[in-house]
């Protein structure tokens, strides 16, 4: 990445897997859970002031700031003036839960029963203005929302402000709650879901994803700083990229040439080679097409059997916009715990794809090094970072 080195200085996470990082981390190597991966137990109190604060905010901003806050605790006393400091937090779908009950009140109540909250608490930028408001952090503060792909392309977008100047530290993720009745039923009813409900990524028996909510947060500072006041760095951003596939509105470019322009150039801003890669946390969705897409793309970038791969989608489930955001968090705690997550679920490579060196059965023990986290969004959005150890 030109200019400056982004470390990676704290972590957060709202997900069904485990709420903060060592849970998370946890859930990832245990065995995956059944149906739709939401949170049931979701408490936001420890996040807000008062109640009357939760009411008046969407659940996927809920997360968002629960996330964001674990990131920014995580990495201690921040010495940079609060222009200097930014937030940049993606999402696919936004306040979709309260878009749908204010259109329901509306049509039962009327109009003038409509909540005057309604927009600032489905806005796409909810989650990033929260968390700036909350900490007083008056840098850019922005949102990306390319589906699938946001949470990504967020982080991303985020190490650039770093790595370029503008900010001396961001906080940068993803957060999605897209669990409403109309929203299931538009994912099912165009087959993109699971029949069965089982998240199986690259195996023969995948027919779809298993929708999740949650959030993921990545405290991004640069690196001189952060090594100056002593903070602990957990791993570094070392490239970013994002490309379309200007294919179809859902489905991926045939082959994977889109998810190889993007992953290769990614590879270029970090300053690597394909041979330098010894893991890859893959968008693996569990739907037949995305998984074939990606699976050529690795083939043809790293040859057979290539890097190590892992879809912790297996257990988290498919948390659209968020979903970026909790992969990226994922390679940084494998480096971390030097253990990479079993592909949940898939027991083997599904034998019409190419033979990907995909870790399946058990949590895989590994010398961590540069790695790709990889996200392809409908829209045809591809997004990959390069990241690497301390």
């Amino acid at each position: 990445m030109q200019g400056r080195r982004v470390a990676i200085t704290g972590v957060g996470v709202v997900a069904q897997a485990g709420i903060g990082a060592e849970a998370f981390f946890a859930g990832l190597c245990a065995a995956a859970p059944d149906g739709h991966r939401q949170i049931d137990d979701w408490d936001p109190a420890p996040w807000f002031d008062n109640p009357k604060e939760v009411r008046r905010t969407d659940r996927f901003t809920q997360f968002g700031l629960a996330a964001a806050a674990q990131a920014i605790e995580a990495g201690g006393d921040l010495p940079y003036a609060p222009t200097r400091r930014g937030v940049w937090i993606g999402t696919g779908i936004g306040g979709v839960m309260t878009l749908e009950k204010q259109i329901l009140t509306r049509a039962e109540k009327g109009v003038r029963r409509v909540s005057p909250f309604l927009v600032p608490m489905m806005m796409p930028n909810a989650a990033a203005a929260a968390v700036s408001m909350r900490y007083g952090w008056q840098g850019p503060v922005e949102n990306t929302c390319t589906a699938c792909a946001a949470g990504t392309h967020a982080i991303g977008n985020g190490a650039r402000l770093v790595a370029s100047g503008v900010c001396d530290v961001v906080v940068a993720g993803g957060a999605e709650a897209p669990f409403t009745e109309t929203a299931v039923a538009g994912f099912a009813n165009m087959t993109a879901l699971s029949s069965d409900l089982r998240s199986q990524p690259f195996s023969a028996h995948r027919d779809g994803f298993v929708m999740s909510e949650g959030a993921g947060a990545m405290l991004l500072e640069d690196w001189d700083g952060a090594e100056q006041r002593g903070a602990t760095i957990l791993g570094e951003v070392l490239g970013a990229a994002s490309t379309a596939d200007a294919h179809h509105i859902t489905a991926p470019s045939p082959g994977g040439s889109g998810a190889v322009h993007c992953m290769e150039l990614a590879l270029d801003d970090a300053g690597l080679s394909a041979a330098d890669i010894v893991h890859i946390n893959a968008h693996g969705t569990s739907t037949p097409l995305n998984d074939a897409a990606e699976a050529e793309a690795m083939a043809k970038l790293f040859g057979l059997p290539g890097p190590l791969v892992t879809s912790t989608k297996g257990v988290t489930g498919h948390a659209l916009g968020a979903a970026g955001a909790l992969e990226a968090v994922a390679v940084v705690l494998s480096m971390q715990h030097r253990t990479i997550p079993p592909t949940a679920v898939t027991q083997a490579v599904d034998p019409d794809l190419p033979e990907i060196n995909l870790v399946t059965g058990e949590p895989r023990s590994w010398e961590p090094g540069p790695s790709l986290s990889n996200s392809f969004g409908f829209g045809g959005h591809n997004g990959t970072l390069a990241l690497g150890p301390a």
